[in-house]
């Protein structure tokens, strides 16, 4: 299979929200039209410094989708680019799409004077953390999310 990687398009749409529904469910997370919606409008607009990728095969039909995000890097003096979400439909996978993705995005950001590119994962995710850890250095960091109270009330959530 030949494969193709390039930015999202506005016809990819439906495609592309089978692919992040998909990634959603692998995730265990609620499934969320809105919340598919929403991000498709954010990353087809290049919203927030978003950057939707796609890997095609010949028919030009997306398999597999990256969603990418600018970030300053205080403490280094420069930015790098977030890899927010990796997909590749099941039926695609083994296809090396996912590397395909993940050395676009390294072109990406190079090009773009950026030296690193990050993300995170689930600790039990064998399968893609094998891909990973040929692809990159884990790094010793621990991720923690802070729960905040709706707009309008006061506080954190613990």
């Amino acid at each position: 299979m030949t494969l193709t990687i390039r930015p999202i398009e506005a016809r990819d749409a439906t495609v592309w929200a089978e692919l992040y529904s998909g990634y959603r469910a692998f995730y265990n997370q609620t499934p969320s039209p809105e919340i598919v919606e929403n991000a498709w409008k954010w990353i087809l607009g290049k919203e927030h410094g978003l950057l939707g990728l796609v890997a095609v095969k010949e028919s030009d039909t997306p398999i597999a989708l990256a969603n990418l995000r600018w970030f300053a890097r205080p403490d280094d003096g420069d930015f790098a680019m977030n890899l927010d979400d990796l997909f590749t439909a099941p039926e695609a996978r083994g296809t090396g799409a996912a590397s395909a993705l993940l050395r676009h995005a390294a072109s990406v950001a190079s090009s773009q004077g950026a030296n690193v590119v990050r993300w995170i994962t689930a600790a039990d995710n064998a399968t893609a953390r094998r891909l990973y850890d040929a692809k990159a250095k884990a790094t010793p960091w621990v991720t923690y999310d802070m729960k905040i109270a709706p707009k309008g009330e006061d506080g954190v959530l613990l």
